[in-house]
């Protein structure tokens, strides 16, 4: 009988990923590993760009006004933070020593910081950005050194958990895609117009159709041929802006300490380790649920490569004038559904970040994509997460004990700031940072309860079942020596 190929996994291969050869297995290469062809490998790296661009670009336009930063220099911010975004993607995809995932694992600015860097930073103009860059300099150090010790959480994600978690992950990131088909702005005239809705139902209507005809490498970039054409379409309807482009300048290099040499708050540290610890149970997610989607588990060590990358991007990503970095679930998305695991289609795709990063002028040009359309497509993107959880929870034997009952828990409160956004208002700020994020409060809530129904008095259980038998056995003897 023919034995079955194996696959070797990075992770656990020593010298390291370089090294393609084992000992007693086939030199075959997981399709994590799996090199494409450049025009492959570029085309699939820019649809990941194109998947994340928006999320990226949103926190520094967000926290740039509400500081006081002019429109100059929030475009800046924007650039800096595509090209942090990119290194942190490299470290993430690639990896050196002990640090990365070496999975296709999208890095960029986390939307956990937002709220808080507005609070820290407000109408403070550079010096409220120098306290939010210190501040998240010393929060990534402190997740560094942790990432060792939080990496030991793996043991408490059984598929119940896991299954949940995915599923919330991608539940919670369909609001976002159905913002983006609104227009993206609620304050803007034609939020939620006809014309809106119906370019993000046209897209998703392409998206599916080219799913479904196409065949080999272009059914793989279907999201990002929706994406061209949905935008082809949008110019004649009028809700392409070409003013970007316009205003773009051709070569812009983030300079170290752009806006002054980091300050350092003990109120604005503790605010931004509190988002740290979000962002890492958040990573430590998204890093199970692509483990499972790619067919590579993630062990201890890959958990804790990728918070170590995490970590170290964000604490590097301040120097270059961007803000604290975490993994996009909405990549994840874009795994699940083009079947392309590799892992340097996704590092191309930082190699792409860092030049729209360092040349404005072509971060425009993706930046034409209008929202609505962008929306359309991650209606697609986001649902194929929602589904990977649910593949992950028919295996967790819901039948069985309070398995059920955990995922309704979880589910439900996990759900509670994307049904309700203002529930937890009257709670301290501080704990908003972990409340508003349904991801954060339903993994908790999973884990808790897995461990209360599932391990919690089993000892005790098994040694009143070994005391039963022992009792049954000694009466038994008794009976037969009579």
């Amino acid at each position: 009988m023919a034995a079955t190929p194996r696959f070797r996994n990075d992770a656990d291969a020593a010298p390291g990923p370089d090294d393609t050869s084992e000992p007693g297995r086939t030199g075959r290469s997981h399709p994590v590993d799996e090199t494409l062809p450049p025009l492959k490998m570029f085309t699939s790296g820019l649809q990941h760009v194109a998947a994340m661009y928006a999320g990226v670009v949103a926190p520094p336009m967000i926290v740039g006004p509400a500081v006081g930063l002019s429109p100059k220099e929030t475009a800046f911010l924007m650039g800096a933070s595509l090209f942090t975004a990119g290194i942190a993607t490299l470290l993430q995809t690639l990896g050196f020593w002990r640090i990365g995932a070496r999975l296709p694992f999208v890095n960029g600015v986390s939307f956990a910081g937002v709220t808080p860097m507005v609070a820290i930073g407000k109408d403070r103009g550079h010096d409220g950005i120098a306290v939010i860059f210190g501040a998240i300099i010393v929060a990534s150090l402190l997740g560094f050194v942790l990432a060792p010790y939080f990496c030991k959480l793996v043991r408490f994600f059984p598929p119940v958990v896991t299954g949940t978690v995915i599923t919330l992950i991608g539940v919670s990131l369909l609001p976002v895609a159905f913002n983006w088909s609104q227009g993206g702005n609620a304050m803007a005239d034609d939020y939620g117009s006809t014309t809106n809705i119906i370019m993000a139902a046209v897209t998703l209507v392409i998206v599916l159709a080219l799913r479904k005809l196409l065949r080999g490498f272009l059914q793989q970039i279907a999201i990002l041929l929706g994406l061209v054409a949905g935008t082809l379409i949008a110019i004649p309807v009028g809700i392409t802006d070409f003013g970007a482009i316009k205003d773009a300048d051709l070569v812009g290099f983030p300079t170290p300490f752009h806006f002054g040499a980091p300050q350092f708050e003990i109120a604005a540290i503790v605010s931004m380790c509190i988002v740290m610890l979000v962002c890492m149970t958040e990573s430590t997610a998204d890093m199970l649920a692509l483990g499972k989607i790619v067919d590579r588990p993630a062990d201890e060590r890959t958990i804790e490569g990728g918070l170590r990358a995490d970590t170290l991007g964000s604490a590097i990503s301040p120097l270059f004038n961007g803000f604290m970095c975490s993994a996009f679930a909405q990549n994840i998305g874009l795994v699940a559904m083009t079947k392309v695991r590799s892992r340097f289609v996704v590092a191309a795709g930082g190699g792409i970040l860092i030049l729209l990063g360092l040349f404005p002028v072509a971060a425009s040009v993706i930046a034409l994509v209008p929202l609505p359309v962008l929306g359309g497509a991650g209606i697609v993107l986001f649902g194929s997460v929602a589904a990977s959880g649910i593949q992950t929870l028919a295996t967790a034997a819901l039948e069985k004990g309070e398995n059920a009952l955990i995922v309704a828990a979880a589910v439900g409160i996990g759900l509670i700031p994307i049904a309700a956004p203002d529930f937890y208002h009257a709670f301290p700020k501080d704990l908003l940072v972990v409340l508003d994020s349904g991801i954060s409060t339903g993994c908790v809530v999973a884990i808790v309860l897995n461990l209360a129904f599932n391990h919690l008095g089993r000892k005790a259980e098994a040694e009143e079942d070994a005391g039963a038998v022992h009792e049954e056995t000694v009466g038994a003897a008794s009976v037969g020596a009579h």
